[in-house]
């Protein structure tokens, strides 16, 4: 118990600018161990979100409190996984070979496709969540960020990684991760949408609905990925947590119109 407490503790520091106990120490291991709790990461980002987005409703109209709830989660992440968007839209949104895209990914300059994408995404994610109703945007955003991590574990575990592992930004994270590992990364996303179902029964269709939007969304990836690349980067796994998130939150409002 411990020892997955300490993986967790990994995982928050890797993904978050949140302080760990000083006991949690490191190890390359840890790290590629610690990716069965991402999404539990995930659940705990969100929740942050939502907690911003309630705070802020007492004070704003609806698209002031989504924009405020989304800066801090980006805040909180330190953009991580928008990041590896931009990056990815920048590699793979010309007709580029595989050796030019992986070379793109590296530059840590913005292109055109990187600033396009961001915008879209991050527009569409902000206009999706004003047009939810109070009573279902705060399950919307846990359920996304935790399901959208599972997702990109997902690819951790399909995919080899397919730039140079010499000069991997996190070496550990390019190892395939065990069976039971990526079981306990969708475990994490069961039980947080058994919670949200025990907070409102009402929410079983989006909470099932957006499981198996995350899935999909990390399904179409990989074989996206494996045909344009053979394989994932890391850049590659934070573009696929953001659609995926954005797939959740369409999920769930194109369920409420219907």
């Amino acid at each position: 118990m411990q020892h997955e407490l300490r993986l967790f503790f990994i995982a928050l520091q890797f993904f978050t600018r949140l302080p760990v106990p000083r006991w949690v120490g490191y190890e390359p291991e840890w790290l590629h161990q610690s990716a069965r709790h991402f999404p539990l990461v995930g659940a705990l980002v969100g929740a942050v979100g939502a907690v911003v987005l309630w705070a802020a409703l007492w004070l704003f109209p609806m698209p002031v409190a989504v924009l405020l709830s989304m800066a801090a989660t980006v805040m909180l992440t330190g953009a991580f996984h928008e990041d590896g968007l931009a990056d990815t839209c920048d590699a793979l949104g010309g007709a580029v070979s595989r050796e030019r895209a992986l070379e793109i990914m590296k530059d840590s300059r913005i292109g055109t496709y990187g600033a396009v994408g961001l915008a879209l995404v991050l527009g569409l994610k902000a206009v999706t969540l004003s047009a939810l109703p109070s009573s279902w945007v705060f399950a919307a955003v846990i359920l996304a960020h935790t399901a959208s991590r599972a997702a990109a574990v997902s690819l951790i575990r399909w995919l080899p990684y397919a730039g140079d592992l010499a000069h991997a930004k996190a070496k550990p994270l390019a190892q395939r991760i065990s069976g039971s590992g990526f079981v306990v990364a969708w475990g994490w996303v069961l039980v947080v949408g058994l919670l949200l179902l025990a907070w409102n029964l009402v929410w079983w269709p989006a909470v099932i609905g957006g499981i198996v939007l995350a899935w999909l969304c990390a399904l179409a990836s990989a074989a996206w990925l494996k045909r344009r690349l053979g394989g994932m980067t890391g850049d590659t796994l934070g573009a696929t947590q953001q659609l995926s998130e954005l797939l959740v939150l369409l999920g769930c409002l194109a369920w409420l119109r219907f």
